[in-house]
């Protein structure tokens, strides 16, 4: 059979998968590649393309439907018979040949073909299953407007699992659920204002949309660096109301762990300051090594402490649903002024993923994505001090969705990211020698290959 290698044009609109479609197509019609012939497999004609192994998937799923190649089990795609190509030629408009696709289902297509990502990590079928029935069995309920505090199911959910998984104790009437993290600070800041809070201390380095929110409400805001032990307490406002903005169980940069003599020391700092403590416990469920690190908000003393969590990070980014678990003064303050507000998170992922928790299916789910992001973590490791050990330092090996890494390169940080976004890789820049790598991503059966590239081109 003759080689695949398509010419493939990064200017047109089609996207990728139509463009190696066309190749093939062709190739079959014009006899080339004759019927019964066995096609490489996706990940072989992934590496001799360049291409993802989710395009060569999504150029074969199209040939398959069109009966231009049929598929054996444990064995792969083979040529179909379409018809001798001694009588029939290609036509000169080949787009007669081309499958009719619409504009919304090319853009998609199309805005995610350079994207590695591993359909491993979330059970979409399960999920499907549980809006199917919202749908079919709680119709309803979906024409009416949403809670402005969050669907009291999904709250009830939330405060559950809380307590089973992190030890936070809670009620309902405590959380505000909302469509993502930047959401949740914008109600927080005008909470805050109402109580007279004006101030605000970050961690450095920290979540760089919080700071913007922040600043852009009009708050002052003190910078507060973070040792091994997480935010440096000693350097926080005194005798200035302020809230403190930390993550005491994984910092996302560090990786940092706050000891719990050091958790005590900022409650009590918040109790003597007359302020309070904004916890940010984004994907503290992601922990690999040792027993779950208890969040801040399940320690005695710890009314004034502001809770706040996430599902985005485990189960996909396009779930923008995020919550806050209020003190009881603040929770009633904000149902005095609820009524202000319209719920911007879908009413029907909302319900969806209440379903999704009360069946069990999302706690099936973290233990399932525990043991993966773990194995891909260690393999991560193993392979870049395999292959890159002399100049690549990896750092925050214990938690979360991403590793920090240290390049001891002549290239800037800019140039090194956008080599490694070249081979698909999701990388951003912390500072001048130091990238966050979001392994998570990857395939686990990719990460070899695809890591050893990285040190090729890094080290070139």
């Amino acid at each position: 059979m003759k080689a695949i290698l398509p010419v493939l044009d990064e200017t047109r609109k089609r996207p990728y998968y139509l463009q190696l479609y066309d190749h093939i197509s062709e190739a079959i019609l014009r006899g080339e590649i004759s019927a019964g012939e066995k096609l490489p497999s996706l990940r072989n004609l992934a590496k001799s393309t360049g291409l993802s192994i989710t395009t060569i998937e999504q150029c074969y799923n199209q040939l398959l439907v069109e009966g231009y190649i049929y598929s054996k089990a444990q064995s792969g795609y083979y040529v179909d018979k379409v018809f001798p190509h001694s009588e029939k030629t290609v036509p000169a408009e080949k787009e007669f040949f081309a499958p009719q696709v619409s504009d919304m289902q090319s853009a998609l297509l199309h805005d995610t073909d350079s994207l590695i990502h591993d359909p491993d990590c979330f059970d979409f079928n399960k999920w499907k299953k549980c809006m199917n029935k919202i749908l079919t069995e709680y119709s309803p309920a979906l024409f009416f407007e949403g809670d402005p505090q969050g669907e009291s199911v999904l709250r009830s959910e939330i405060a559950k699992y809380l307590y089973m998984s992190r030890g936070v104790s809670c009620s309902p009437h405590q959380i505000i659920i909302g469509a993502g993290t930047q959401q949740i600070t914008n109600h927080l800041s005008t909470i805050l204002r109402k109580i007279g809070i004006d101030h605000v201390a970050l961690e450095k380095p920290g979540y760089a949309p919080v700071r913007n929110i922040f600043r852009d409400r009009g708050f002052a805001i003190t910078d507060v660096a973070s040792s091994g032990d997480g935010l440096m307490i000693e350097k926080l406002p005194a005798n200035i109301r302020t809230a403190a903005y930390v993550s005491p169980s994984n910092n996302n940069f560090t990786g940092a762990v706050m000891p719990v003599g050091r958790r005590y020391e900022l409650l009590r700092w918040a109790e003597e300051n007359d302020s309070y403590i904004i916890e940010d416990d984004y994907d503290s469920e992601l922990r690999y090594f040792g027993k779950p690190v208890p969040a801040l908000k399940s320690l005695e003393g710890s009314d004034r402490v502001i809770y706040l969590g996430s599902f985005s990070s485990t189960l996909f980014a396009a779930v923008r649903i995020s919550y806050m678990v209020l003190p009881e003064e603040m929770a009633r303050l904000f149902s005095s002024m609820a009524a202000d507000y319209s719920q911007t998170c879908s009413k029907l992922e909302q319900l969806t993923l209440a379903m999704f928790m009360e069946t069990g299916n999302y706690q099936t789910h973290i233990k399932k994505l525990r043991k993966l992001y773990s194995q891909k973590l260690n393999l991560v490791i193993d392979t870049l001090s395999a292959n890159a050990a002399d100049f690549i330092n990896v750092r925050n090996t214990y938690s979360g969705m991403n590793v920090i890494l240290k390049v001891n390169s002549d290239k800037d940080a800019e140039t090194l990211k956008k080599e490694a976004e070249s081979l698909g890789l999701p990388i951003s820049v912390l500072e001048k020698d130091l990238l966050i790598f979001y392994y998570n991503q990857l395939p686990l059966a990719d990460i070899p290959d695809l890591l050893g590239s990285l040190a090729i081109l890094w080290r070139s």
